[in-house]
């Protein structure tokens, strides 16, 4: 059993519309849900000049976290941006825990040009400078190079932080 995962819970695959998975992300996460979903930086043409662009490594997949016994599963596919969760029958289908692990080791090995690491939507982060030093959150969004949108618990409620993006780094915490 993977003592990362805490008893009950099982990642499941959501398809999302074409160009949307962000947006999938960012609202599942949202509504409180553990969310993974990789992310590559490669090279890409737009108007003309070279630039790096972040894509998803599965353009129409995402990956969440949830208790088939105790979770609701209508929020899910009646978020923004998903189709459906992947099944097999009537019921949707846990996706290996050690293929999730393989994908993460995966995405954080890869080399980033600019030598900053890139956060996907859903994970974990801590905040290592500033007013919020040492609270973790959720990685929400990037904005820009400079700036990221994370979610933190404070006073027991959650709360949408922008932060400069060298005020965080990867939780080192399970």
């Amino acid at each position: 059993m993977n003592t990362t995962v805490p008893e009950g819970l099982r990642w499941y695959a959501v398809q999302c519309k074409a160009g949307e998975s962000f947006r999938a992300a960012e609202h599942l996460v949202n509504q409180g849900y553990t969310v993974f979903h990789p992310v590559m930086q490669r090279e890409k043409r737009q108007r003309g000049r070279a630039g790096q662009a972040i894509e998803p490594l599965f353009p129409w997949y995402l990956f969440i976290q949830m208790n088939p016994l105790q979770d609701n599963w209508a929020p899910v596919r009646s978020t923004r941006g998903v189709i459906r969760l992947l099944a097999f029958g009537q019921s949707p289908t846990a996706v290996p825990d050690a293929l999730i692990d393989a994908l993460r080791q995966q995405v954080r090995e890869q080399p980033v040009e600019s030598g900053e690491y890139r956060f996907s939507a859903g994970e974990r982060i801590e905040v290592t400078e500033g007013p919020f030093k040492a609270l973790e959150g959720l990685f929400v969004d990037g904005k820009g190079e400079e700036r990221v949108i994370v979610l933190l618990n404070i006073l027991q409620k959650e709360h949408r932080v922008t932060l400069g993006s060298g005020q965080i780094r990867a939780s080192r915490k399970i």
